[in-house]
């Protein structure tokens, strides 16, 4: 027979986007109330068979308090009294923050996550299930809105997330209160650890839960942890239609690689405002940043510079991320030196210098190393998904020596790549919306008779290669503190 909670649960699970087919489930238990609730809930729903799971049970002593191996013993036991395996790992937090110039807290969150998904990998689990309840969320959405937040923030904490590839959290407690836990435990007459740092008001959270909440719950007619759970809700669902709109429209507005995310201004420009605030996550999620540092005047910041489409200023997010408009685009980078990206100094220019063909060449600060293409490395393809604006092949039999290197002047022209006719370097860069910083510093590369290269934007028609290309020249530019 189950209990009140634990028929909650089961039904709760069975409505959110989780897939209980025989999978293995790893419970993060750290000893407290919420954490054994979530294992002897698990196993009333697995040993019924409401649940077809195989669960496993993970401790994670941070070691920062002086009964912290007390609780890993107490959870150990309680594990096996259920026979379900158990995984402790010990953690150190202090020299881990020192290191990384952390918080305790930050740091003891970073790698509990870290050390729970290497638990879940080694054990074939799809599922790592935390112990977050009604109250926890609802701390979080407050948490959020002193910060300040947008609708994605007040959907709270998500019932499933994933969190690395074929890796999921769930917290099954989402539908339950603090409250109804201990009830819950005192009808099993099951024990728990309290955590006494739970009560200093140092963490904001603490302060959160024992302070700004109680006052707050004066001034409502209702439960407050209960309205803030219908917000959360609500907000989730309404994040779950936007993000199926970015979906669709992501391919057509960003243009990715491992160093910046473009975003065209004039497809960005036309969303609503929670669309255009979903594709600037994104576009940062998928460099690496993270969302706990980055607020709501950050999203405005950027808005106005999406908007206004100022070349003037660049702005720096938390975590050394940064954000600058070029043309129509929208530019995303954790490397400031891509935003001004550039190639030669203009400064002590030389006029022009042959080039060694094979072996290096100094022009300015710059280095251009030249070398033939052996015949076993002939990967077209592979070429083309590791290349990158530096590198590029020509067909040598096609150049008429020699090869030289200089600045652009007033009246160049060349055949750019997938075109017939010459066109004037000026015109072609502004056409292809190439930035002004970028366009002062290229460079150009000539045989005797026409320019081959425009470095690094286009090359020339002239000169590439095809499949009777008998012998490929390859060109690379790297900047002298990098050889």
């Amino acid at each position: 027979m189950l209990f009140k909670l634990e028929k909650k649960v089961g039904n709760f699970l069975k409505a959110i986007e989780f897939s209980d087919s025989k999978s293995n489930i790893l419970l993060a238990v750290s000893g407290g109330a919420d954490s054994i609730a979530l294992l002897y809930v698990l196993h009333a729903l697995t040993s019924q068979n409401i649940l077809s799971l195989n669960l496993y049970c993970a401790h994670i002593n941070h070691q920062l308090r002086d009964d912290a191996n007390s609780d890993e013993e107490f959870v150990v036991e309680q594990a096996q009294k259920l026979n379900i395996p158990v995984i402790t790992k010990r953690l150190d937090i202090n020299t881990f923050a020192r290191d990384n110039k952390l918080s305790i807290e930050t740091a003891a969150r970073q790698l509990r996550i870290k050390c729970l998904t290497e638990i879940a990998q080694a054990n074939q689990c799809k599922w790592i299930a935390t112990g977050h309840q009604k109250n926890d969320n609802a701390e979080t959405i407050i948490h959020r809105m002193l910060r300040g937040t947008g609708f994605r923030g007040l959907a709270g904490i998500w019932p499933v997330r994933e969190f690395e590839k074929n890796i999921y959290f769930v917290r099954p407690l989402l539908c339950v209160t603090r409250e109804e836990i201990i009830r819950y435990l005192e009808q099993k007459k099951l024990k728990w650890h309290e955590d006494y740092t739970n009560a200093k008001f140092i963490y904001t959270r603490n302060h959160i839960r024992h302070r700004l909440i109680p006052s707050l719950q004066k001034q409502c007619k209702s439960s407050l942890i209960e309205q803030l759970s219908e917000l959360s809700e609500n907000a989730y669902k309404l994040y779950k239609q936007i993000r199926l709109t970015v979906d669709v429209l992501w391919p057509q507005v960003s243009i990715c690689n491992d160093e910046k995310v473009v975003l065209k201004r004039h497809i960005l420009k036309t969303q609503t405002k929670p669309i255009q605030l979903e594709l600037i996550r994104r576009a940062l999620s998928y460099l690496g940043s993270g969302e706990r540092d980055i607020t709501s005047e950050h999203y405005e910041r950027i808005f106005e510079q999406a908007e206004k489409g100022s070349t003037r200023n660049t702005i720096q997010l938390p975590n050394k991320f940064f954000v600058h408009v070029e043309y129509g685009n929208l530019i995303f980078s954790s490397n400031r030196a891509l935003i001004s990206q550039s190639y030669i100094s203009h400064s002590d220019q030389s006029q022009s210098v042959n080039l060694t063909i094979p072996g290096k060449t100094v022009f300015n600060n710059i280095t251009i190393e030249a070398s033939f293409v052996e015949q076993k490395e002939r990967d077209f393809k592979k070429f083309l998904k590791t290349k990158t604006s530096s590198i590029e092949w020509f067909d040598f039999d096609k150049i008429k020596q020699p090869l030289i290197v200089r600045l652009r002047k007033e009246g160049d022209r060349f055949v750019p790549f997938g075109q017939k006719e010459k066109k004037k370097i000026g015109k072609f860069l502004t056409a292809q919306h190439i930035p002004e910083k970028i366009r002062n510093k290229t460079l150009i590369i000539e045989d005797a008779e026409k320019i081959i290269w425009l470095c690094p934007v286009r090359t020339s028609e002239q000169t590439k290669i095809t499949s009777k290309t008998i012998n490929i020249l390859q060109l690379q530019i790297r900047n002298i503190k990098s050889d």
